[in-house]
């Protein structure tokens, strides 16, 4: 069951000024740090209102899901009432969701400044509790600018609470400066947060999650703009403390689809899923935080027994054309059903052939984030427990191999890491069927018998009383498409019945090595870095982090434009084509510092293009 570490959801109101002159009495309707922090409790509360930070609707509850325009080549917002936003490049400096996004990282910002001025402030709790929450808020502080610098560029770096209304014109520092230091945030708190063993959950910040996103950081200052490449050294020597931490023992889940389902089930799997943004809840709770995980990005239904989904995105041909045959990630990420109209029970789906026309593969909605194995009784109309994964082991193992691969070429190690990954998403099960004779007098299909326990079921198809074909049963819980088992080698198929006889047939099978990197792929630096660029976009689909892989490659622009060219092939005259077409650069490689902030700091300046 979901740990809930948000004990309390609200808000801490500090204060502080000089009313000595005027009043002598405590306030009633205020906390100040004075008369706070003098328990372990109110320290975890505190921490709380850092926390609520990601969980946010300007954040992960909401709006970095699809709004932010965070999603670029694998899937794109398809509301198109909404004439202008960010998702359509056509958004302003006064945009309300670029605006919300920027005031909620800064409210996080102070609150964790707040709880850093304030940690020891009774030295009678144990040293080990204030450290942990001191590295937790130094982190998150860090996390918080690092989701800043990604966006908005450099930016005022306020390392300190506020402590007045009219102090507030604070200078840009430059990218630099700002990600100096989130790197010295974020060190400071790896030795001073738990670890992920003795946690058990993904919901707070562990050791593990630090040197994760420590390794993305750097990853990120190697690229566009800084391009610091010795960050990749530091990229390596932050992800081998997280692959050799016996204690911790991170691995990957054997089964890809199974990484969602435990999320929707509100349970962990800290092997995997090192980090998350924490939600819990159906609305019925004294204290619950909910978000629109599977309700923004989900299947499309009205089945509120499955679990009810606007479904605000839909994916590409590029994300759909991506996979190879015998890739199992495409069928749970691009699912091939529709859900049941009521009163269909949970989980009852209509079945969708898979062989579509470039044009419909830009008309159904993703399937990562599926409600329908929410364990929440009622389930939400609008919003859902599901949490939003941070940061997987997935990729730490993949972002390593691409460090790898930057500084020495493709090597072993670096190729090894990404079949490991795309191994554990193979099929073993049968690939096709091979009529070898098709037999005679059949006035029925005949019987398909899959010999061993590989858990494979087929049907054969007649045309004119003879075997012309046999086909695989469909999957009808939608995990995979079809009923091809799983096998060593190759089965042996037998046909009985139906009225005629002679009919045979053959089976072959995918096996592991078919997931292998091929040569091709590892015949240069280049060659292999496109490669994993192409992999990235099959394993992290809609987990909020493939615009900035774009822009920290250098490549976002001529994505997008490639975009609208094939969509303009594809769908010629949608709405949806512009939401690429509209690129501009540098413009749109950052998102306008908000008016409000524009106005309010005069030392504040605007990015270019804005």
């Amino acid at each position: 069951m979901k740990i809930r570490y948000f004990i309390l959801l609200g808000f801490i109101i500090l204060t502080s000024g000089s009313c000595k002159d005027f009043l002598d009495t405590k306030p009633e309707d205020a906390l100040f740090p004075g008369n706070y922090y003098k328990t372990a409790e109110e320290l975890d509360f505190a921490l709380t209102a850092v926390y609520h930070t990601l969980g946010s609707d300007p954040t992960y509850g909401n709006n970095a899901l699809y709004l932010l325009g965070w999603s670029a080549d694998e899937g794109f917002m398809n509301r198109s009432s909404i004439a202008t936003g960010a998702f359509r490049l056509n958004n302003s400096p006064g945009d309300t969701y670029v605006t919300a996004f920027w005031r909620e990282c800064f409210n996080g910002i102070n609150r964790a400044n707040i709880l850093l001025e304030n940690v020891n402030s009774n030295e009678s709790i144990p040293a080990a509790k204030r450290q942990t929450v001191r590295g937790e808020a130094l982190f998150l502080r860090g996390y918080l600018y690092f989701l800043l610098v990604q966006n908005y560029g450099g930016v005022p770096l306020k390392l300190t609470s506020s402590k007045s209304a009219v102090d507030v014109h604070i200078p840009r520092a430059s990218v630099k400066e700002t990600y100096d230091q989130i790197i010295k945030d974020m060190t400071e708190a790896e030795g001073l947060v738990q670890d992920i063993a003795a946690l058990g959950f993904g919901g707070r910040v562990s050791k593990s999650a630090v040197r994760g996103i420590l390794m993305r950081v750097n990853l990120y200052m190697a690229g566009y703009p800084l391009k610091e490449t010795a960050r990749y050294q530091e990229v390596i020597n932050w992800g081998k403390k997280i692959m050799q931490d016996g204690a911790s023992g991170h691995a990957l889940n054997p089964s890809f689809s199974n990484i969602f389902i435990t999320m929707a089930q509100e349970k962990y799997d800290i092997k995997e899923s090192i980090w998350e943004a924490e939600f819990i809840g159906n609305g019925t709770e004294a204290y619950s935080e909910t978000g629109r995980n599977g309700w923004i990005n989900g299947i499309a239904t009205a089945n509120t027994n499955t679990g009810k989904a606007d479904a605000y995105m839909t994916w590409t041909a590029k994300l759909f054309n991506s996979y190879e045959p015998g890739d199992l990630r495409k069928y749970w990420c691009i699912p091939f059903f529709n859900y049941a109209a009521l009163p269909a029970a949970s989980g009852t789906k209509t079945m969708v052939a898979e062989n579509m026309t470039e044009a419909t593969k830009y008309s159904r909605t993703p399937g990562k984030f599926r409600r329908e194995y929410e364990t929440l009784i009622p389930k939400m109309g609008t919003r859902s427990p599901i949490n939003v994964p941070l940061l997987r082991y997935t990729d730490v193992l993949m972002m390593y191999a691409e460090a790898l691969n930057e500084m020495q070429g493709p090597v072993q190690e670096a190729v090894d890491l990404v079949n490991q990954v795309r191994r554990r998403s193979w099929s073993t099960g049968i690939k096709s069927f091979t009529v070898t004779s098709e037999g005679s007098g059949y006035t029925t299909a005949p019987t398909v018998a899959i010999s061993g326990n590989g858990g494979a079921s087929a049907k054969a198809v007649l045309t004119n009383g003879v075997v012309t074909s046999i086909e695989l049963d469909r999957d009808l819980t939608g995990v995979t498409f079809s009923l091809a088992g799983s096998y060593t080698a190759a089965p042996t198929v037998s046909l009985s019945g139906g009225g005629g006889t002679g009919a045979q047939a053959t089976a072959a099978v995918f096996t592991l090595q078919d997931a292998d990197v091929k040569p091709a792929f590892t015949a240069s630096k280049e060659i292999f870095r496109a490669f994993i660029q192409d992999e990235r976009l099959r394993e992290f689909n809609f987990e909020n982090i493939r615009r900035a892989d774009l822009v920290r490659w250098g490549i976002y622009e001529q994505v997008n434009r490639d975009m609208a060219a094939i969509m303009t092939t594809d769908i010629p005259g949608s709405i949806f084509i512009t939401y690429y077409s509209n690129m501009e650069v540098p413009k749109h490689l950052l998102l306008p510092i908000p008016s409000a902030e524009m106005v309010t700091n005069n030392k504040m300046l605007q990015n270019p293009g804005w």
